[in-house]
């Protein structure tokens, strides 16, 4: 009972430094809190490529088999589940700009274990803790997008994921020219160090953007409803459908490509990169196809286009197939992450991101474990290829969503809709979620909290 009381007093100092931390700092600008919240994307992405890059050479020195190293991966998606569990309080409690500049210190500082390791279980220990700072950060910088994005009054979600993207790309890139004259634990050392240095950098703004400045409160919120759940799991299903995709090509990509099309070692890391560029590009334009195509179609289409674009990538004997099914997977994925995401947070806050961020990054973080299990069974190629099957089921899921709610057609209602026209248009079997930009900036405005006495 004294070491329970002695606990219980220790965290409350711990509690007040970080409230009176973001007490002092004043509120960043949208423009530059909206600038630190793209540079943690980035760093994100950077150290999750840079680890995507070595982990042949990881695997190799701790003589990890494939199986192996799937349990490995297994133990970075329990860290990572685990952490995020529990983001979505601590962003409510101490506001998601906060527990965003701890996370990216976490992140950053984590990015050292696994080239310091030596044996399977040293790394298994390793990934767990780099797993866990990974979860915080996603929430927490989803979180803080999502603030941003209400702020601005319309859809920026999509480009700050193209961050993620673009870090990524540059840290497979740069890992990829450098295996040969460093090592892992070389390399990783000076990733980490980058990362305290943006960090440091992004710290002001971020310890600004307290809880509830101009921050997102979901509309059932204001209504005294509940969140609705079902509808964030199952958003949270479509994104962790898609992540399974970004999470398979992240750690399995290179390999693919050396195994089975004798690739060198540049030339495999460029896969990841050519994947990475592809999806920051088609994020890039996110706001444009959003407006063009409306929300169902994309996220529908896009899934269908990785789809494609998987079988493309483990079915062929050319290597330049290969690597445009790469390229055709990280078009179609760009923007079904975001979105799904950003939608969770217009419909249930941080709390609601939370809830999907976890289940969509159970596809991210729980596929490449999947796969290494696969891949020892049924060969790596028909594992990778289970890319496209979580794709298709993507898209079907997309067509369940209605506004708030989640609907199961009757099968006969399902060919009625199919089969009926009007205009010589086809009818959507579910209609309300969302079909552009005056929908979604709409949504975006309700959010955001009337100036007093206006």
């Amino acid at each position: 009972m004294p070491a329970l009381t002695s606990l219980s007093r220790a965290r409350v100092p711990v509690a007040g430094l970080v409230r009176s931390a973001g007490a002092r700092v004043p509120p960043p600008s949208v423009a530059r809190l909206r600038t630190a919240v793209t540079a943690l994307f980035v760093l994100d992405g950077a150290v999750f490529g840079s680890w995507a890059a070595r982990v042949p050479d990881v695997a190799a020195g701790v003589g990890a088999d494939h199986s192996t190293l799937g349990i490995a991966l297994l133990c970075l998606s329990l860290g990572a589940l685990v952490c995020m569990r529990f983001t979505g309080a601590w962003c409510g409690r101490f506001g998601a700009g906060p527990v965003s500049a701890v996370a990216a210190v976490a992140v950053s500082a984590a990015a050292l274990l696994p080239g310091l390791v030596s044996s399977v279980a040293g790394l298994c220990v390793a990934l767990f803790v780099f797993g866990a700072a990974t979860g915080m950060v996603n929430v927490a910088a989803n979180s803080v997008g999502v603030q941003v994005e209400a702020r601005v009054g319309r859809p920026i979600l999509s480009g700050l994921h193209a961050g993620f993207s673009l870090g990524g790309l540059a840290g497979a890139l740069i890992g990829g020219s450098v295996a040969s004259v460093l090592g892992v634990a070389a390399h990783l050392a000076l990733v980490a160090a980058a990362g305290l240095f943006v960090s440091a950098w992004a710290l002001p703004a971020l310890l600004g953007a307290r809880r509830d400045t101009g921050g997102p409160r979901p509309p059932s919120a204001d209504r005294g409803g509940r969140r609705p759940t079902a509808v964030l799991v199952v958003l949270g299903a479509i994104a962790g459908c898609t992540a399974f995709g970004e999470g398979a090509l992240t750690d399995w990509g290179a390999l693919l490509l050396r195994e089975q099309l004798a690739a060198p070692d540049t030339v495999a890391a460029a896969g990841y990169a050519g994947f990475s560029l592809a999806m920051a590009g088609g994020r890039l334009a996110g706001g444009r196809l959003l407006q063009a195509m409306g929300e169902r179609r994309l996220l529908a289409g896009g899934a269908l286009l990785a789809a494609i674009g998987a079988v493309a990538a483990v079915t062929t004997s050319s290597l330049a197939v290969a690597l445009g099914g790469f390229v055709l997977v990280g078009l179609g994925l760009a923007n079904v992450f975001p979105l799904a995401i950003g939608r969770a947070g217009l419909l249930g806050g941080a709390r609601g991101i939370a809830l999907a961020t976890t289940v969509g990054y159970t596809g991210l973080l729980g596929g490449p474990p999947l796969i290494g299990l696969l891949a020892e069974s049924a060969g790596l190629p028909v594992a990778v290829g289970s890319v496209a099957v979580m794709a298709l089921a993507a898209a079907v899921l997309v067509l369940t969503i209605s506004g708030e709610r989640v609907r199961m057609p009757h099968p006969r209602t399902l060919l009625d809709r199919a089969v009926a026209t009007v205009g010589g248009r086809l009818q959507p079997v579910v209609s309300g979620f969302g079909h552009g930009t005056g929908v979604y900036v709409r949504d975006l405005q309700e959010l955001v909290p009337e100036a007093p006495g206006s």
